[in-house]
């Protein structure tokens, strides 16, 4: 059992390749992949044409806290699929159920695919492979060039620059902001924590650490509270139509946000199609070129298949073979997690809503290989709803957003002892 498991106190074995081996041979295998993936069937058709023996059957389902339940109850009841997709931040869930096949014996040069900071995420500080990555959200800034140039202001390089610029527009304006906090969205708060240095959670044998309330993460929510405090930013939550209203009409200027985040733009502010520009994340110190990751998932092998060897193949083709990042791209739309498929043809041109920023992906690819490494915990959908109650009732009361950071660590750690976790004090 790996270290990790060790630490969740699992009394069984993850089953890794149990029945990877012989198992495999004579008559066409079958196995069954749970995915939200958007046309995804048609990836999946290249790999039925390529190898006969072994067939993939794509099972259409919901993402989040509804696939999360549905893979634990059907591994619970021996009915798990062979193949399902995994949200990074819900992988540590599925180990610590004993529901993902440890896939290290398999994975080979996999790793050699992927970015340190994006190969972790599967791995979990542990020498075990519980997924193969399959799209990655490394987190950049968009902004109206227009309006930016309408009121002279200048790209931040520094969060400090940022700051001073919000500042600097709201002497011009009354009516827009330079963006929003958001106390609805953990994702995006934790990608930015992420990129300040935040370590929430690291395993050592049998011990979990959480550090939520370290200093990287306060320092970064204290900075957001104080323009909140002073107006300098607004405080509206993202994704209401409020919102969407706002970065349509010019109210809010920029967006700290994922490579994702055209087709987000596109649909709620299609007026504004080729007047955004995409930058870098403003660096905590000047000079540095670091990111974080917001949103992303991945392809886990269940650790109850009988055919854990063939499955692994599957899903380390669909997410580094050429052909199959490639379509991923093309016909899912997926921002790939593999190195060479971010500067693949598919990517040669920049998203719709941006036809101004011909090199748009080329600056993707630059920012997304300076992604920081990070380790999940086994409850983040704890610490998520710890952060917007508490970040919630900090932008309701104006109390510091480092005491809302501290909610959410107290929260995570409470649930983790509660459940069985051993955490150092």
């Amino acid at each position: 059992m790996r270290s990790l498991l060790a630490g969740l106190g699992l009394v069984t074995a993850l089953v890794a390749g149990c029945s990877g081996g012989s198992g495999d041979s004579g008559d066409r295998i079958e196995l069954t992949f749970w995915t939200w993936a958007t046309n995804i069937e048609k990836v999946v058709e290249k790999w039925n044409a390529s190898n006969p023996d072994v067939h993939v059957t794509v099972s259409r389902q919901s993402q989040s806290d509804e696939l999360v339940t549905k893979v634990l109850t059907a591994a619970k009841t021996g009915n798990a699929p062979d193949l399902f997709q995994a949200e990074y931040q819900a992988l540590p869930t599925f180990v610590s159920n004993d529901a993902t096949a440890d896939l290290a014996e398999y994975a080979g040069d996999a790793k050699d695919a992927f970015v340190d900071g994006v190969w972790q995420q599967v791995t979990l500080g542990t020498e075990g492979v519980y997924a193969i990555p399959q799209d990655s959200g490394p987190m950049m800034l968009y902004y109206r060039a227009d309006l930016f140039a309408q009121y002279g202001l200048t790209v931040p390089t520094t969060w400090d620059e940022f700051a001073q610029t919000a500042r600097t527009l709201r002497t011009k304006t009354t009516t827009s902001y330079l963006t929003t906090f958001s106390a609805n969205d953990p994702g995006w708060f934790a990608g930015l924590a992420q990129q300040a240095g935040a370590e929430w959670w690291s395993i050592d044998g049998d011990t979990w650490t959480v550090g939520i309330n370290d200093e990287p993460t306060r320092k970064m929510a204290d900075f957001w509270g104080g323009l909140v405090a002073e107006g300098a930013v607004d405080d509206q939550p993202m994704y209401t139509p409020e919102w969407n209203k706002a970065l349509g009409d010019g109210t809010l200027l920029a967006w700290p946000s994922a490579i994702w985040a055209p087709g987000v733009l596109g649909n709620v502010a299609a007026d504004t199609q080729g007047k955004w520009a995409m930058a870098p994340l403003p660096q905590w110190t000047a000079g540095e070129n670091r990111t974080g990751n917001w949103g992303g998932s991945s392809t886990a092998v269940s650790a109850g298949s009988e055919h854990v060897e063939a499955a692994a193949r599957f899903a380390i083709w669909l997410n580094t073979g050429p052909e199959a990042t490639e379509a991923l791209v093309t016909e899912g739309a997926l921002y790939p997690a593999a190195r060479d498929a971010q500067s693949g043809p598919g990517l040669s041109a920049p998203p719709a809503f941006m036809p101004n920023q011909a090199d748009f992906y080329a600056e993707a690819k630059a920012i997304a290989d300076n992604a920081v490494g990070w380790t999940w915990g086994p409850n983040v959908n704890v610490t998520y709803q710890a952060y917007k109650d508490a970040f919630g009732k900090a932008v309701t009361d104006r109390t510091p957003f480092s005491d809302a950071v501290e909610e959410m660590h107290d929260s995570t750690v409470d649930d983790m002892r509660d459940t069985g976790f051993k955490v150092k004090e």
